[in-house]
């Protein structure tokens, strides 16, 4: 989804707000070592006074004594810093505060948005959704196996229903938990209603609550949206690329892959995506109730081929876990 200007102004109004709250810890914090280290106020205010001979002494065009004032301010400052650290203080704990030092809360670095900013947009975007609280619901505490049959075997993998679920959860935990060390991606597939969406959601819930930006779109709404913007040839407010928050997003999960509807264009887009998220060694999930030739099929074997070759396989098969629970009361 492109970055509208409602969006962007929030967006902004947020970093303003950050930076309105650290000037205020900063004011408390020399507050409080005003009030415990008396000495470090009169350091400070020496400092101000050779300052000021400084730049008299420049504007007056005399040179003499350069030297001696720079090394009084050196022994001035490291004075501070000492009194700080006598007095059990971080020597650095009156340096500007910043909820996010590489761009100094400004969600800018030499014009390019800085990490901190793509994960606002993420939250702002989960924030104007109902996804939150469904992750609340579905995540990895709450996954059941006891909804998979221990006695079914799935003729594919020779493996039962609930073996091929734990193979799946175990994978998905994995995932989660190498993600900043390993690029990997997931392709969740099989019957409907046994779970994929519901991984999709676990996935995605460990790795918000991690610090990490995720993208969670069905098949349907992700195509709808592309597909807006390059028809009306237009670009993303504030010359945000169409395709920037997909590419450059620490996860893009793609959900029910094949329930929308496909043509050229999807299948054109949906190569890119994969294509460049690989090169960018960016992590996908994507799940699909298709079989892997229905895939090749709707999808070329290009893409099935780039996702088969790079992307872990979780199979999930079963009865339809949403029956299950309507009918036993949304309980295992």
């Amino acid at each position: 989804m492109p970055l509208d200007n409602t969006q962007y102004e929030m967006i902004m109004r947020e970093y303003d707000r950050r930076q309105n709250e650290n000037r205020r810890r900063l004011i408390l914090r020399q507050q409080e070592i005003y009030q415990k280290i008396p000495e470090y106020s009169e350091t400070e205010d020496e400092i101000s006074s050779i300052g000021a001979s400084a730049v008299r002494a420049a504007v007056l065009g005399k040179r003499d004594g350069t030297k001696e004032l720079k090394d009084r301010l050196s022994v001035l400052f490291e004075k501070k810093r000492q009194l700080l650290l006598d007095h059990g203080y971080p020597g650095d704990y009156l340096e500007p505060v910043y909820s996010c030092p590489v761009c100094q809360d400004t969600g800018f670095i030499n014009g390019n948005k800085c990490r901190c900013f793509q994960k606002t947009l993420t939250d702002l975007l989960y924030s104007q959704s109902n996804l939150r609280e469904i992750l609340k619901q579905e995540n990895f505490s709450s996954f059941s196996l006891a909804f998979y049959s221990d006695t079914a075997v799935d003729p594919i993998s020779g493996m039962t229903h609930r073996a091929l679920a734990k193979k799946a959860f175990d994978l998905s935990r994995e995932f989660t938990a190498r993600f900043d060390t390993q690029s990997e991606n997931l392709f969740f597939y099989g019957d409907t209603g046994v779970g994929k969406t519901f991984l999709s959601h676990c996935i995605a819930g460990d790795l918000l609550l991690s610090g990490h930006s995720v993208l969670y779109y069905s098949s349907y709404e992700l195509f709808e949206a592309l597909a807006d913007e390059a028809f009306d040839r237009k670009e993303g407010q504030n010359g945000q690329s169409v395709l920037d928050p997909f590419l450059m997003c620490d996860l893009l999960i793609i959900d029910d892959l094949g329930a929308e509807r496909t043509n050229s264009f999807v299948a054109s887009e949906l190569f890119l995506l994969v294509n460049e998220r690989l090169l960018r060694r960016k992590s996908t999930v994507i799940s699909t109730n298709l079989t892997f030739r229905d895939f090749s099929a709707v999808y070329t074997e290009r893409t099935f081929s780039r996702i088969t070759s790079s992307y872990a396989m979780a199979r999930l098969v079963g009865s339809d876990i949403r029956i299950q629970k309507k009918l036993s009361g949304g309980h295992a």
